[in-house]
């Protein structure tokens, strides 16, 4: 394949493909399994919780959103970081992007390959993650148009199990379909303990697991490079996405929660696993696999798309090799995606050897970066915002609301969340490593200027 470097990537994501794609990345395994930790934690306050949650992930989306439409770009946070804040803070936060995003889709794969063992239980693990890799990777090398009509669909079908859980949860609810006619109201929300049944501390500490459930919202800022319509697509994919969030995680726990007493959910398998069986579903679990076997596609899908582009546009920033700025006539960075692809090929090989532990050792070393992106995201657009004059900034097409005071809010309270995640045991190592990351990224961008600057003076000489 050649290297043309006529070729660029191509505008072909509409407004449909972008919404779903930032809907879907926010709705995963996170809602199907891991909600149940959120509700243990909190008990029914988890729902004011998820509601705290989503304000924030809005406020990240609108400070990123403010910067995408007035200058779109695949890169997109690592290059707005480079812009406002410096070159040091774009190296750093385009390489924690792909860091955090590298590690998601590994414990992505891995979760594909335990989803496919639920059916077919005397396959190994590795064999479908390899599958995997190849068929998402060949995915990736067709046309951006490919790519979101393939993510469109497995956004609709994680979403349309959602819309049919709640709809039957109402049905329990008010009419006690399934419950021999008998409603079961909404008591369960108040009966057992309250509603802050494990007391206010309870429903704060629980907002480190809730803000991890809204992770990959950032990757609405990247399909700006390659979005028919920026101006258009990104404002309304963004004041689309949140309330939808909000419906679909607020909305079934609230239905969960109101059927079950919340210190039984996750005891006895997923809630919605039980919440189809109630409705006398008997293929309730094997609809459910289904569907979060299309969740972790579309996770996987989405991480080697965002990757890809992320690498590709800090290539042509200089903070990646050149090799990565390679596009193929179809549009595609194919370099970054083959180099993706051999990086996932990692879980093939942990999948082999330690089949049983390797997604909790893996999923914990994302909690930081994902954390560290959105601070530096908000750092940004208080840099960008500094950059303009008054008259520029009333001229913004889609401005953040409350401007650098927002961000400055939405900063202080993720802090916060980075000081949970030291606060408990269990998570502490993802703090620990994350640090550690940080450092290295300093070292290395430390040799990469004094290189650069030896073969800047070196040329001058010879010169």
């Amino acid at each position: 394949m050649e290297l043309p470097v006529k070729n660029k990537l191509k505008r072909g994501l509409t407004t449909r493909h972008i919404r779903f794609m930032a809907l879907g990345s926010a709705i995963g395994t996170g809602l199907f399994y891991g909600s149940a930790d959120a509700i243990r934690m909190a008990g029914p306050s988890v729902l004011l919780a998820y509601l705290i949650g989503g304000v924030v992930a809005f406020i990240i989306m609108r400070a990123l959103g403010e910067m995408s439409v007035n200058n779109p770009q695949a890169s997109s946070f690592s290059r707005y970081a480079q812009d406002y804040l410096g070159p040091m803070a774009g190296y750093i936060t385009g390489w924690t992007y792909c860091f955090e995003i590298l590690i998601v889709a590994i414990a992505d794969v891995t979760a594909f390959g335990i989803y496919m063992g639920v059916w077919f239980p005397d396959v190994p693990h590795w064999i479908w993650v390899l599958s995997v890799v190849l068929i998402i990777g060949a995915v990736n090398m067709m046309s951006v148009k490919v790519f979101g009509e393939l993510e469109f669909w497995f956004s609709f079908f994680k979403v349309a199990t959602i819309i049919i859980m709640i709809l039957a949860g109402i049905g329990i609810i008010v009419w006690g379909i399934g419950n021999g006619g008998q409603p079961t109201g909404i008591h369960n929300l108040w009966t057992n303990g309250g509603f802050f049944s494990n007391g206010f501390v309870g429903m704060i500490l629980s907002l480190q697991l809730v803000m991890f459930a809204y992770g990959g919202i950032e990757i609405i800022g990247i399909t700006a490079g390659e979005a028919e319509d920026p101006k258009k697509s990104i404002p309304k994919a963004i004041n689309s996405v949140p309330w939808r969030i909000l419906m679909f995680y607020v909305g079934t726990l609230f239905v969960i929660m109101s059927i079950y007493p919340w210190n039984q959910v996750g005891t006895n398998g997923s809630p919605f696993v039980l919440t189809f069986q109630h409705m006398g579903i008997t293929v309730a679990a094997g609809i459910l696999n289904f569907v979060v076997i299309t969740a972790s596609l579309s996770a996987i899908n989405s991480d080697v798309f965002g990757v890809g582009r992320m690498l590709n546009g800090m290539a042509e920033q200089g903070h990646a090799p050149k090799a990565f700025a390679a596009i193929s006539k179809r549009g595609v960075p194919w370099v970054t995606v083959l180099v993706m692809m051999g990086a996932m090929l990692t879980a093939v090989y942990l999948n082999y050897i330690m089949p049983e532990n390797v997604f909790l050792v893996i999923a914990s070393l994302a909690t930081f970066a994902t954390v560290w992106v959105w601070i530096m995201i908000l750092f940004s657009q208080i840099g960008f915002r500094r950059s303009l004059s008054k008259e520029k900034i009333k001229a913004l097409d889609f401005p953040l609301r409350g401007g650098t005071f927002t961000s400055v809010v939405a900063i202080i309270f993720l802090v916060f969340i980075i000081g949970l995640i030291g606060w408990f045991p269990a998570t502490r190592i993802s703090l620990y490593v994350g640090l550690v990351w940080i450092v290295l990224l300093l070292v290395g961008y430390y040799f990469k200027v004094s290189y650069q600057k030896k073969k800047a003076a070196a040329l001058k000489t010879a010169e």
